[in-house]
Formats: C-alpha cells, sequence, structure tokens
C-alpha cells in the first residue's frame, strides 16, 4: 500500500502557493490591518494561518504586539525575508489552528485572515473557535476573514487559465453537492513545464450558522461587515468579515461600543 496523502492544507500551502494570489501582499495588507484597528484590535495579538506574515508585519507597524501562526514550514521561513519581516523574529510560532501553541489568556486579538477558517469538518471548525476562546483574554476579539457564500454560489466560474511572471495558472472549481464547501484544484506549470498542483477545500458558513458554532465555543457576535471599507454585509458584498468577542466579559469590556451595523 502507498503511503497516505497528506491533508490538502498542507500540499496547498507551499512557498509556490503565491503565485496563485500575487494581490494579497504587504500593501493590502496595510489598508486591512488599519481598517480592523479601527474596529478594535489591539494590544498583544495572535494572526493565526499567518502564511508568509503579511498581516503580523503590517499589525507591528501599527503599533501592535503580534505573534504569527501557521502550518507551513515553507511560508514561515519565508517571513524574515519580506519588507518589514525583521521586526517577527522570534515571534513566528508552527502549529495547527486546533490545538494552539498558546497559553490561556494569552492575546487582546486573534485574526483569521484570508478564508483561513474553514479548513476542517464542522466539529473541527468548531475546535479552532473554543482554541481562540481559550487563548483570548475576557473580552478579547476574534477577525475572521471567510467568503461571502452568497456570492460564491451565484458567481463560481467553473474554470479558469492565467499567466503571470513565467507562470501558467489553471483553476478548476466546484461546489459539494450540498453547496456547503467550495472545493478548487490548481495547477501552476513554470516556463521548462514543471508542474505542481494542490486541491483546496474550504466550508462556507453563512452568519447565522457561524454564530451557532461561535457560541458553543464561548464566543458571541460583535459585528458583520461586506468589506474592509466597512460595507454592509449582503449577498452582493465581496467578504464576509466577522468580529467576535470572547464571551468571558469584565465591565469595561461590557461597555466598548460594537460595529453592528
Amino acid at each position: 500500500m502507498g503511503a497516505a496523502r497528506a491533508p490538502w492544507f498542507v500540499e496547498a500551502f507551499r512557498a509556490s502557493y503565491r503565485a496563485v494570489y500575487p494581490h494579497r501582499d504587504l500593501q493590502a495588507a496595510r489598508r486591512e490591518v488599519a481598517h480592523l484597528c479601527g474596529r478594535g484590535l489591539s494590544g498583544r495579538v495572535l494572526d493565526a494561518g499567518c502564511g508568509f506574515g503579511r498581516h503580523a508585519i503590517a499589525m507591528a507597524e501599527q503599533g501592535l504586539d503580534p505573534w504569527g501562526l501557521d502550518l507551513s514550514e515553507e511560508l514561515l521561513a519565508e517571513a524574515p525575508g519580506e519588507e518589514g519581516g525583521e521586526r517577527l523574529v522570534g515571534r513566528l510560532l508552527r502549529g495547527d489552528l486546533r490545538r494552539l501553541p498558546c497559553a490561556h489568556d494569552a492575546f487582546d486579538g486573534m485574526t483569521l485572515l484570508f478564508s483561513s477558517f474553514g479548513y476542517f469538518s464542522d466539529d473541527e471548525n468548531w475546535q479552532v473557535l473554543e482554541e481562540a476562546a481559550r487563548v483570548l483574554r475576557p473580552g478579547g476579539l476574534l477577525f475572521l476573514d471567510l467568503m461571502n457564500p452568497q456570492l460564491v454560489r451565484g458567481t463560481l466560474v467553473p474554470h479558469s487559465e492565467r499567466h503571470r511572471a513565467g507562470w501558467t495558472i489553471t483553476e478548476r472549481r466546484s461546489l459539494s453537492s450540498d453547496g456547503r464547501r467550495v472545493r478548487k484544484q490548481v495547477r501552476l506549470r513554470d516556463a521548462e513545464g514543471l508542474e505542481r498542483s494542490w486541491r483546496e477545500d474550504v466550508r462556507l458558513y453563512g452568519t447565522e450558522e457561524l454564530l451557532e458554532l461561535a457560541e458553543a465555543a464561548g464566543l458571541e457576535l460583535v459585528g458583520v461587515e461586506g468589506d474592509y471599507l466597512g460595507g454592509i454585509f449582503d449577498a452582493q458584498a465581496e467578504r464576509q468579515i466577522v468580529c467576535l468577542r470572547s464571551g468571558r466579559y469584565t465591565d469595561r469590556d461590557r461597555a466598548a461600543p460594537t460595529i453592528i451595523q
């Protein structure tokens, strides 16, 4: 019998993964982090699923105390070489979102950005939220940047091919039979014809469905926005940016303003 194939989220997130999403760069991260800071992100923050550290770098530039965590050794290894990456030396952890290598109440805030939530089964996705609640201080904020299920289901492009910086990038997209997961087959081919391929498989959560998981994990909904400009979340919204708060309150935390539209 052959060796068992690694989970998709292990195979996908290699260094070449970045060729598929060139617009997800430090400049975009700076805009996104500035918006989240305006929504209450502050203090010591865990950027979970940090990849090559672009959001954590932007957090450091904003005066936060960021720590990054990812499962991909290849992407973590690239972080120190990024612009501003020296700020992250000694601040990057390798670990699984379902079992964070962090103490209770260690962070004032936590982020899971660019669709970094929904990789697992519903039970395991709940574990991710439960771990977030565990490592957040009372009243700490968790920000999720998710796909908008209605938009994805209504605008899915089954096949595309594009070329950039010597790469040919072919993507085939589909939905699971129940419409709850979006799946993508990606193939990268360089100028010499060498190829690498992987799949992506992410659970789509509507806000109400996500809220059920969050409440069971000890988190409550603060608000939802449709983009990083503060837009309304509706069927046409570009993203689903969710703010959750640790359910263990102090009087000061209970009095804090919310971002509910």
